[in-house]
């Protein structure tokens, strides 16, 4: 079993693209937004693994928000960052939304009070305060 931990995805977008999210409906994606997700569960943070898999079109199975958008054609996965056995995946999107990243509403929030855990950026780096939490 990984470690656990919580991660960020920095994603690219090839848009504009009109992705339907489960049941968030559709949304149009432009340009690059980092994910924040956690992974406590069984299998720790290989559930990154499952993502870059997702990404690289080696899966299919949609489970969560992000799925959708690793599946789309038009996104690429740029980055990855880990952060083993720290349970930060709140504090990092407060710290994203405190960079003056711009919300992408609901999207991966749906088990916290977070107003979302994707957030677009400006350009495919993340904020340096995301990086030294």
């Amino acid at each position: 079993m990984a470690d656990p931990g919580s991660y960020v995805l920095v994603d690219d977008c090839d848009g504009p693209v009109r992705i339907e999210v489960g049941a968030l409906g559709e949304i149009t994606f432009d340009g690059s937004y980092a994910y924040v997700g956690s992974a406590f569960g069984p299998g720790g943070l290989s559930r990154v693994d499952r993502h870059q898999e997702l990404a690289a079109g080696k899966r299919d199975t949609r489970h969560w928000h992000i799925d959708y958008l690793l599946g789309d054609d038009a996104v690429r996965l740029a980055a990855v960052e880990t952060f083993h056995d720290r349970d930060i995946e709140c504090a990092l999107a407060t710290a994203l939304r405190e960079a003056g990243c711009e919300p992408v509403a609901d999207f991966g929030a749906s088990d916290c009070d977070c107003e979302s855990h994707l957030w677009g950026l400006e350009t495919l780096s993340l904020p340096a305060t995301v990086k030294t939490l």
